[in-house]
């Protein structure tokens, strides 16, 4: 049975207290329905399953990098990210109800109210453990020092409620001995559709904690007190290492209709040869996801890919697109011949197909600024206009996976300086041959690409981890980990500074087809709609004056000939220079709460 239909197995009393407190010293539930619950294995599992509502749900695990990255356009940006209208007191995410949920059922396990064999109370404290690090490791990447709390907290224990935030490394140390226990004691190697936490899940998570770790002390220069970046990132590989030579998994290599890296997200079963936890769809209860609705209509935020990054897929024989004389004039219809196959299944192209669709639907949607940049993401949705309307998606969603093993431990390797060929070929060549990238797939690489290093990463000065960053960026785009990767590599500035470039267009004032396929597609105009001749209305598209400060697209003359597309927001995206945006602040209100009360809470540098 998968893990989503169990929730209703609680009962709804229960249910309710669970999901609605966001306060620390809230009561949770009375003393008899702890004994019902922790009384027996029944009762233990059932609360279990409700501790899976803190995980992204199918409804927002796209959402995830939504509005907030560098290599994505967006019509609406975080105004974390805009200059001028960011205020700390917009800060809200200062809660601790998932946590509140998690260490009651942990405190609940080790009471005297908990009667189950010890085999069976040490499974669910792993597993309890495995959610408590989760939570924490999202604390972590919001805030960095935030308070340690092993205990639901009485709301008669003041010192305790409102005690100032533990160091970062005493944070990650506790996460790290979380995961150890989880490893040691969950009995869980596998489900159906893989959508409960295993072991596995329990490495993947701590080399996931240790990789970003190892990287924020390094490029962040934090001091050793606890742990080294050399350590962390040895735990990094020793975990992905485990995975890796359990035999358990493996790239999912069936291509389907779809193509193989597509595949994990376009079927309804999960592809638990590489899937490690799957959130899995269910007609018959109702579960499903609204990756259509986002990403085809104005539901949405818009989301589309930068050219600027679509530059950095491969050509099919290894070497980089960006090696091209005079690449920056590929047209569309040309863009995505004999490229690494991930772009394809991960964006709008030239032979792209939908069922129930009109001309307009196979187009990225430059006219409705669903895809202003052109390159309009395919990646988590179903080629099926019935979809696009209603949150009513069946196909499930990949949350951790094998490829993101490969990648943790090449990178870690690569940091270590003891990447070899042999690592290269079983991670990221493997990934590579998957994408149908044929060159370049036994031995690390010996050069530089100019482009990434102009455009991406200019202090990275080995060739194989420049590759990996490359690798790491395409194949796990928008799944949740690209800020992240910023953030620990000390290249946030990149969200101001990477331009959101889009199609290459072959003038204005001029019916373009850019698939190919003949017919009138688009007609991109500084004029207004009612100097546009009525032929082509239908198809026209505004550009925004270069001395306009609105919001909309620009095309900009290519030294080479015809234009290039740029999506401009009318409030210009920031990076501060004292770069206080790679940490949130803590809301001020939360500040003045335990200075009403007596106690001190720091906030970050910078807020």
């Amino acid at each position: 049975m998968k893990r989503y239909t169990l929730y209703i197995i609680l009962p709804m009393m229960m249910l309710s207290a669970l999901v609605s407190s966001c306060r620390l010293d809230e009561p949770l539930i009375s003393s008899a329905d702890r004994k019902i619950i922790f009384g027996s294995e029944n009762g233990i599992q059932s609360y279990s399953y409700s501790l899976y509502s803190i995980l992204p749900s199918l409804d927002n695990v796209f959402y995830q990098e939504s509005s907030s990255t560098d290599y994505c356009a967006s019509y609406n940006f975080d105004d974390f990210y805009l200059d001028g209208t960011y205020n700390p007191e917009q800060t809200t995410s200062w809660s601790w109800s998932s946590l509140r949920r998690v260490n009651y059922f942990l405190d609940g396990l080790l009471s005297e109210d908990c009667t189950v064999d010890q085999d069976v109370k040490e499974h669910y404290l792993a597993l309890g453990k495995w959610f408590r690090a989760w939570v924490y490791y999202g604390k972590l990447r919001t805030y960095g020092d935030v308070p340690w709390f092993e205990h639901v907290v009485s709301s008669t224990d003041e010192a305790t409620m409102y005690k100032n935030r533990d160091p970062r490394e005493q944070i990650v140390e506790n996460m790290i001995k979380d995961l150890d226990y989880c490893y040691e004691h969950l009995k869980t190697t596998s489900s159906v559709g893989n959508s409960l936490v295993s072991k596995y899940a329990a490495l993947l998570l701590k080399a996931r904690i240790c990789l970003y770790e190892a990287s924020w002390k390094k490029y962040h220069n934090l001091p050793n007190n606890i742990y080294t970046a050399e350590d962390l990132y040895r735990m990094a590989v020793s975990s992905c290492y485990l995975i890796m030579q359990s035999g358990k998994f493996s790239l999912h290599t069936s291509a389907g209709s779809k193509g193989a890296y597509r595949s994990l997200w376009y079927s309804q079963e999960i592809q638990t040869d590489e899937v490690i936890l799957g959130l899995c769809t269910d007609a018959d209860y109702g579960v499903f996801n609204s990756a259509n609705r986002h990403f085809n209509t104005n539901y949405g935020n818009s989301d589309c890919m930068s050219r600027a990054f679509a530059f950095t897929y491969l050509n099919t024989d290894g070497t980089p697109f960006t090696d091209k004389p005079n690449y920056t004039t590929t047209l569309f219809k040309d863009e995505f011949k004999n490229r690494d196959m991930r772009l394809k299944q991960t964006l709008k192209n030239p032979d792209y197909e939908m069922t129930g669709a009109s001309t307009a639907d196979l187009l990225p949607d430059i006219l409705h600024q669903n895809a202003m940049t052109g390159y309009h993401i395919i990646k988590f949705s179903i080629d099926d206009v019935k979809y696009d309307d209603a949150s009513k998606g069946i196909n499930s969603m990949p949350l951790m996976r094998y490829a993101e093993a490969l990648l943790i431990y090449a990178e870690a390797k690569a940091e270590l300086g003891e990447f070899t060929d042999a690592d290269w070929a079983a991670t990221i060549g493997k990934l590579r041959s998957r994408a149908g990238i044929t060159g370049g797939l036994s031995s690390k690489p010996t050069r530089l690409d100019p482009y990434m290093v102009e455009n991406f990463y200019p202090n990275v000065t080995d060739p194989a981890l420049m590759e990996i960053r490359r690798e790491r960026a395409i194949e796990l785009f928008f799944e949740g980990f690209r800020n992240s990767d910023l953030d620990r590599w000390a290249e946030g500035h990149l969200i101001q500074d990477l331009r959101w470039t889009g199609l290459h267009i072959e003038g204005l004032d001029m019916a373009i087809n850019i698939r190919g396929k003949g017919g009138e597609e688009f007609y991109f105009s500084k004029k207004p709609l009612s100097e546009i001749p009525a032929a082509h209305k239908n198809y026209y598209v505004q550009i925004i004056d270069e001395a306009s400060n609105e919001q909309g697209l620009r095309a900009r003359p290519n030294p080479n000939g015809g234009y290039d597309l740029e999506w401009v927001l009318a409030i210009r995206r920031i990076w501060h220079p004292d770069n206080r945006q790679y940490l949130s602040p803590i809301p001020p209100q939360i500040i003045r709460e335990y200075r009403d009360k007596g106690y001190v809470l720091s906030q970050n540098p910078g807020w």
